[in-house]
């Protein structure tokens, strides 16, 4: 059982354990994400309700449900821009938010989490960019101040990963002179140039027009290819079907099913999944 005792927290019977290391004894490939058991509140609404769930490395996850069922909020906790209230998340071996020590789960210190946080790419709906920014001067920002990157490694970079975007030529516009697609792209980009370890998508193309929407996918696509481990929150059906390894059903803050692609989209076993599917394909 979790137990709430202000910032500290824990379950009854706990013992400090080394980090995992791997899905299983099986030779599996490691784990980058798992979540034990999760709960989040606001206020009494309950949001998150025991989410367990594991991502290994390499793996793209998508998460699809209705709006309000959680999924933003199970993303922003995994990188800990929202806190907990009860259970544990793991990336790649490390306790998110907390250290443990002698049983009990202690609220980390904030440098400890802003140094976790920087490992984890995280690309929001909005493009966040910063205005009085170009292209270029958005990517390189946090390299150089959160990494120590020296500025001429950091642009060489930056130039590199707006080649893979397909926005070299726009390193020295500023965010208003781009398309909403290309905003998003530079957000990716901007994300990329922290060396993450983990990318979560939150929606990444519900802000765009319809027809910008395939620049973006084409680019987290590739990054799939490539083998980045990725948490793909998305109304994009199609996106999900093809790019997934695992695609999980979240509805009130549970989550409802989970499997491959072909069993989610062609062979769903709860009423609820195969009703929000039909009125997706309907719409």
């Amino acid at each position: 059982m979790t137990q709430l005792q202000g910032d500290n927290w824990f379950r009854e019977g706990d013992q400090a354990q080394p980090p995992f290391t791997s899905a299983s004894g099986t030779g599996e490939a490691p784990e980058m994400v798992r979540i034990e058991e999760v709960v989040k509140r606001f206020g009494d609404l309950l949001v998150l309700k025991n989410i367990n769930m594991t991502v290994k490395r390499g793996q793209v996850v998508v998460i699809i449900g209705p709006s309000g069922s959680g999924k933003t909020t199970l993303l922003r906790c995994i990188n800990h821009l929202e806190k907990i209230d009860g259970g544990r998340i793991y990336v790649d071996g490390q306790l998110v938010g907390y250290r443990l020590i002698k049983g009990r789960l202690v609220k980390a210190k904030e440098a400890e989490i802003a140094k976790m946080r920087s490992q984890i790419g995280f690309v929001f709906q909005r493009f966040n960019l910063f205005a009085h920014m170009t292209a270029l001067e958005n990517i390189i920002e946090a390299p150089i101040h959160v990494l120590g990157m020296s500025r001429d490694e950091a642009v060489a970079q930056a130039m590199e990963l707006l080649r893979k975007v397909g926005l070299e030529d726009k390193a020295h516009a500023y965010p208003h002179k781009l398309s909403g697609g290309q905003q998003q792209r530079v957000a990716i980009a901007r994300a990329l140039a922290m060396r993450p370890k983990l990318m979560l998508f939150d929606e990444a193309t519900s802000a765009l027009d319809p027809e910008l929407v395939g620049e973006v996918l084409k680019v987290m696509r590739q990054l799939a290819e490539e083998g980045m481990t990725m948490i793909v929150v998305t109304h994009e059906m199609g996106f999900a079907r093809d790019v997934a390894d695992h695609v999980i059903f979240m509805d009130h803050g549970t989550i409802v099913e989970e499997g491959p692609p072909e069993q989610i989209f062609d062979d769903p076993q709860n009423e609820r999944t195969r009703n929000f599917l039909g009125l997706i394909a309907a719409d």
